[in-house]
């Protein structure tokens, strides 16, 4: 059975609580009524808390999505489903990002 589609009003934050959003590569395909993520979506986190001694902020910054759908393509590129995996980049590298929230109508491999 299939996971739900990404779209680009998921909700998706970073370990820390910063909220990850898309910048949109696909402007064709939507599941219901919002664009579907796919893994060439720029995925940048905004208001990630993370600091470390002393008081020196890291925050995540951005994301690259490592594990997409192996079946449903969008324009050519991999779509996201919620069982897809991704990482931060940038100062706090390495760290998955968890979805907490996306649409439930349309789902893919």
């Amino acid at each position: 059975m299939g996971s739900p589609l990404l779209t680009i009003n998921a909700t998706i934050m970073c370990a820390h609580g910063g909220q990850a959003t898309f910048i949109p590569s696909n402007t064709r395909v939507k599941a219901s009524g919002a664009f579907v993520a796919t893994q060439a979506c720029t995925t940048m986190i905004a208001g990630c808390p993370f600091t470390t001694f002393p008081a020196v902020p890291m925050p995540c910054i951005a994301a690259q999505w490592v594990v997409a759908a192996t079946r449903v393509k969008v324009m050519g590129q991999p779509a996201l489903t919620q069982s897809s995996t991704a990482m931060t980049t940038g100062t706090t590298p390495g760290l998955p990002l968890v979805i907490v929230q996306t649409q439930t109508r349309v789902t893919g491999t």
